[in-house]
């Protein structure tokens, strides 16, 4: 059983999923983690996969491109656009996954960081997808795995983080 899980929820014929994670740093640290090309790169997707940022922007207006590859050298790729970069607060933008058959199934993502108690934080994303099915596909897709192994990956770097403070 997971030390730590993320609460993934979507409730049946809504376009939203809901993702809730705490975090043992506080928010600041977090958030440049979130928002560190570096950093960022080495906990985003999961295990087993290396990610190559092509472009990331965390402002207002910026862009993003990332691609991961497997050891069999496939590739996936994603972007999307920063609509509102807080900090330490809130990170708004779309997400898009550019290997489906058709373009268009863009997603809008709500990150908010909130301060504990102890210097704590716990994230809640909300995903807001353009239909129940775009919605569905995601969980279908085997999103859960991936959320939790970037999360505990993240959990990992940001112990590192904190012990070199």
């Amino acid at each position: 059983m997971r030390e730590k899980a993320s609460i993934i929820t979507a409730k049946p014929g809504k376009q939203e999923i809901f993702i809730t994670r705490e975090f043992n740093a506080p928010r600041e640290v977090v958030f440049k983690a979130l928002t560190d090309p570096e950093i960022y790169a080495t906990w985003i997707g999961p295990r087993g996969l290396k990610t190559i940022l092509e472009k990331f922007e965390p402002v207002n207006g910026g862009s993003w491109r990332y691609i991961q590859k497997d050891a069999e050298g496939n590739e996936f790729a994603f972007h999307g656009v920063n609509h509102e970069v807080f900090y330490p607060e809130r990170i708004i933008g779309t997400f898009e996954f550019e290997g489906l058959p058709e373009k268009g199934h863009v997603l809008l993502q709500t990150l908010e960081l909130e301060e504990l108690p102890d210097n704590r934080t716990r994230m809640n994303v909300q995903s807001v997808f353009q239909s129940v099915e775009d919605r569905d596909g995601m969980l279908m897709s085997g999103m859960e795995v991936g959320v939790n192994d970037s999360y505990d990956r993240l959990d990992e770097i940001l112990e590192r983080m904190l012990k070199e403070v």
